[in-house]
């Protein structure tokens, strides 16, 4: 058993696939369990809309096996889209993950939210031991020394930003604009800020729960424009601009639904970006005139603006999280010698029960307590270098020869090489 990663990312697959292999918030916490019930003796899950990660104590093959049979898949057909990690693999791909390295929008905060939202969630279905929790754990320290000493942060074009940057290439000025965000979670909220900054005409937050809708709007200090899911088929016509971000396993925004808006609007321009994986909007939509849809792919060319200034900084990160990995496989590794080392210490605790006990029969006998000392010591001494004279008598090997050395500081000559003739 071994830590090991399996994923896969914006990089390696379509939406079209990721969102067959995504696992919902509320699917999460069975799936987690289910994996740690069946195929690896630790796990954890992290889902986004640009990538699905398995990180897992166990063995790579039954845990592709365990991700395509829950999803309905052959382990052959998801294999293409998946990159497997060994364990000094993953260490290092968990470090650039919570940093932000391996982010489509280089440097992006987000990532590490998700990140112990998805521990958060496998602490709570037990699903954790010493590897996980220790890797997240050194992975989240990383992540803050990383960004508190490098600036590869500093001026991410991000999703959110990208979105507006969108929409203003499709309608230029905003202002006389109507918006209407699908979802009232975290992604949604980073994006209505980015467009409230615009002043539209009109934000309106339509989700399955109207309290959560009128907080986002408290909190983002809008007027209290808010709608139900199941409203959308009778106000979508009078939005310019949707943008739908939601936990939903099937599309909330279909076809026909979006044909009769676009009748209403007498085929006036609507701007649609999908950021969510499975999708809410269906991909038929995009055949609908005077519809542009886009999905979260469809940002990438965007975000890649700003990333050359921001090399150098990756860079530097880069170094620190080589150092960080190093630290912790020599952590690692120290973990794996410790039954060794109590294997030694019980080694020579049984030993010394043993000449202790010995000598405390030969003082009820009324032996000396100098005699006694005496034998002690000697019969402890031969014990305690039994083991490795014998070894040591058996043949010249030079690493043995060493280790011994090396364990009591010996200066030992090296044997001659001449021969006699």
């Amino acid at each position: 058993m071994r830590l090991t990663t399996i994923g896969l990312n914006h990089q390696t697959a379509p939406v079209a696939i990721r969102e067959q292999l995504a696992f919902s918030a509320e699917n999460l916490p069975h799936a987690v369990r289910n994996l740690a019930d069946t195929a690896a003796a630790e796990a954890l899950i992290l889902s986004t809309c640009n990538r699905t990660e398995l990180y897992c104590v166990g063995d790579a093959e039954q845990i592709i096996d365990w991700w395509a049979n829950y999803h309905g898949f052959q382990a052959a057909e998801i294999r293409p889209y998946l990159y497997v990690h060994g364990c000094s693999e993953t260490i290092r791909h968990a470090f650039r993950v919570a940093c932000g390295l391996d982010s489509m929008v280089l440097g992006e905060p987000q990532i590490l939210g998700q990140m112990k939202d998805a521990l958060r969630v496998a602490e709570q279905e037990d699903c954790l031991g010493t590897w996980l929790n220790g890797l997240f754990q050194k992975t989240f320290a990383t992540a803050k020394e990383v960004r508190s000493h490098t600036s590869v942060g500093d001026s991410t074009v991000s999703m959110a930003s990208a979105a507006v940057k969108m929409a203003e290439q499709q309608f230029g000025d905003l202002s006389a604009k109507n918006v209407l965000f699908v979802g009232a979670g975290e992604m949604i909220e980073l994006v209505a800020t980015y467009f409230a900054a615009k002043n539209p005409q009109r934000i309106t937050i339509a989700n399955r729960s109207l309290p959560r809708a009128e907080n986002l709007c408290q909190r983002l200090q809008l007027a209290q424009d808010v709608r139900l899911l199941q409203d959308l088929p009778d106000i979508l016509a009078d939005y310019d601009i949707v943008i739908a971000s939601t936990a939903s396993n099937l599309p909330i925004i279909d076809a026909q639904m979006v044909q009769n808006a676009m009748n209403q609007r007498q085929n006036q321009a609507m701007f649609m970006l999908d950021l969510a994986v499975p999708r809410d909007i269906a991909p038929q939509v995009a055949q609908i005139s005077g519809v542009h849809l886009h999905t979260v792919d469809d940002i990438a060319a965007i975000v890649q603006n700003g990333k050359a200034s921001r090399r150098e900084a990756a860079a530097a990160a880069e170094h620190m999280v080589g150092q960080k990995v190093a630290e912790f496989i020599g952590w690692q590794q120290s973990r794996q010698r410790v039954p060794l080392i109590c294997a030694l210490r019980n080694e020579g605790e049984r030993a010394r029960q043993q000449v202790l006990e010995n000598a405390m029969k030969q003082l009820a006998r009324g032996a000396s307590p100098e005699e006694v000392l005496e034998r002690l010591s000697v019969q402890l001494t031969n014990k305690l270098l039994h083991a490795p004279t014998r070894l040591l008598n058996k043949g010249e090997d030079s690493g043995l020869v060493d280790a011994v050395s090396a364990i009591y500081r010996l200066h030992h000559a090296k044997p001659s090489s001449n021969r006699l003739i």
